[in-house]
């Protein structure tokens, strides 16, 4: 199975080109930087992850993506090569955009200093609404673990 799942925020706003023809379809091509989960000194902190969208989704990454905004992608990654002008084999690795979500709200987003702008679903006509913020978990002991409210020892499932 070729299945990835990355999230980040784009490096530039994306490039958008249309394909030749009577059914003209868009391409949509940018760059995530997905931060490393572990840092080593001397080392880069992210990684820069090229992706490739078509149709439908390519117009909503030039409609609504731009830099700096974090999204969330699955898709797969496909591999190529080409010659290029000075007659060099350049080996291409790309994701594949299958799907693409905004990874954070609208106010989030703001406050880090990137404008998304609204998405208008083709299925109703009220803008897109990111949804509300979870409730804060509850407090947590000093220890890292939660405390269990008094009576229901007996009702968990391990006891």
């Amino acid at each position: 199975m070729n299945k990835v799942i990355l999230m980040g925020r784009l490096t530039r706003n994306p490039d958008v080109r249309y394909s030749a023809g009577d059914n003209a379809q868009a391409v949509a091509r940018y760059t995530l930087a997905v931060d490393r989960r572990f840092k080593r000194d001397g080392d880069q902190t992210a990684d820069f992850i090229s992706c490739v969208a078509f149709g439908r989704s390519a117009t909503f990454a030039e409609n609504y993506l731009r830099q700096g905004t974090k999204i969330v992608v699955t898709g797969r990654i496909q591999t190529g090569s080409y010659t290029n002008r000075d007659g060099q084999k350049v080996y291409t690795t790309d994701v594949i955009v299958e799907d693409q979500e905004f990874a954070e709200s609208k106010a989030a987003s703001a406050a880090s200093g990137v404008e998304t702008g609204s998405y208008q679903s083709s299925a109703n006509s009220a803008p897109y609404q990111a949804p509300a913020q979870p409730a804060p978990a509850p407090e947590a002991a000093t220890d890292g673990f939660m405390n269990i409210p008094d009576g229901i020892v007996e009702e968990l499932p391990f006891n």
